[in-house]
């Protein structure tokens, strides 16, 4: 392959998407609800919302399970429902535009940078190649179907994540759960959507992270000096802003979740502090998670820079030692203007920048800013352990 063919794969490659592609994304595209690039999002969120949660509330009013009756927990009042399909099921349509708004730029950074050596650049294609295979892979999506209906439906709904109570989806017995008309559609329909949804998510996380990895396997042109202290690898924590959207409609469900056992199994919040924080984890280890495949070259970066500008600042100080301090400069020589003192303080700065550079692109505020959009749904439920006035009190005098 040429230099001049190669350089045009990149240039087409390298509008890097995890999102546009897939049969889903297809049949999407062949009914209206969307465009080359995502366009038709209110329309999307329409339809998919309402077509969960519409026939749910008819046939569940059908059957005389909409409201306060015959149910512990009647259809209107199933607060986890609500929350599943009329704003998690939004926000994770929301995130497919966010993130390939965000990051279909990422990748070609990795070039503009000059991060990939002109040796590797067939492998660079390459990887994105493959990342896009996997991306538009039919039986990968299949699958995903087969996983949400034999596990996320038949094992983890039924056994683990369904109301002991009688609810308007299913009424308990001594035989067991027997599931309402409504129960039906919910279960083989509406969950089977929202889980498809949401497991999808984590095969576009596997993608990126498999695309990283083999990234971070080629001798990336890493620079100790670089500004964003980790070797011009610092545009990779800008790609967390793009999942924020995915961590609000994860603290979202879990809200729901815990919502519902407080107002019908009579839980308390603190009860469920294991599962907030296993979410907080689970998300921080699958957005930050794969920029740590780059920490041994940043390690090694660190290392080999230490070593160098150290060796260079050596040399630097012992002339300068000797030029200003032992007699060595020119009687002409004025002290006062001269350029010896700013190199040395540029040199310091410099040498600063490698002692402290990181060993993966992960930002604190990025960090921070990822928790608080997944406790930000949580929060509310703080009330049902005081009301709202004497949380207040308690809260301005801390600030106060």
């Amino acid at each position: 392959m040429t230099m001049g063919k190669m350089a045009d794969n990149t240039d087409k490659s390298t509008d890097f998407s995890l999102v546009l592609g897939g049969p889903l994304f297809q049949l999407f595209r062949k009914a209206h609800l969307t465009g080359d690039a995502l366009e038709l999002l209110r329309r999307r969120i329409v339809v998919i919302s309402l077509f969960a949660w519409l026939p749910l509330l008819v046939l569940s009013a059908l059957g005389g399970k909409a409201l306060r009756g015959s149910v512990a927990v009647p259809f209107l009042l199933d607060v986890e429902v609500h929350v599943k399909f009329l704003v998690v099921v939004p926000l994770l349509i929301v995130a497919e535009l966010v993130v390939h708004q965000r990051m279909r730029f990422v990748v070609k950074q990795f070039l503009e940078r000059n991060l990939i050596l002109k040796k590797d650049l067939h492998w660079f294609n390459a990887a994105i190649a493959s990342a896009f295979r996997l991306r538009n892979s039919v039986p990968a999506e299949v699958l995903l179907i087969a996983l949400v209906y034999g596990v996320g439906v038949l094992i983890i709904w039924r056994q683990f994540t369904a109301l002991s109570a009688s609810t308007w989806y299913a009424v308990a017995s001594a035989e067991g759960s027997k599931l309402s008309l409504s129960g039906v559609w919910y279960g083989y329909v509406s969950l089977p959507i929202f889980q498809f949804l949401m497991v999808r998510w984590y095969f576009r996380i596997f993608i990126w992270t498999r695309f990283l990895w083999q990234v971070s396997r080629l001798g990336l042109s890493l620079v100790p000096t670089h500004p964003d202290r980790v070797g011009g690898l610092g545009f990779l924590s800008n790609t967390t802003y793009a999942f924020i959207p995915l961590a609000v409609a994860y603290g979202g469900l879990v809200a729901g979740y815990i919502a519902n056992r407080i107002f019908y199994l009579g839980a308390s919040l603190p009860q469920f502090k294991i599962e907030i924080a296993a979410l907080v984890v689970l998300l921080l280890c699958l957005v930050f998670g794969p920029f740590l495949l780059f920490a041994p070259q940043l390690a090694e970066a660190k290392r080999t820079g230490n070593r160098e500008y150290g060796t260079l600042a050596e040399r630097y100080v012992r002339e300068f030692d000797v030029k200003w301090l032992r007699g060595g400069a020119p009687a002409e020589e004025p002290l006062v203007g001269s350029g010896d003192i700013q190199s040395l303080a540029d040199l310091s700065n410099s040498f600063e920048v490698v002692r402290t550079m990181g060993i993966a692109p992960v930002t604190r505020q990025a960090v921070v800013q990822l928790v608080a959009a997944t406790l930000a749904p949580i929060a509310p439920l703080a009330l049902t352990m005081m009301p709202l006035e004497e949380l207040l009190k308690k809260l301005f005098g801390i600030l106060f």
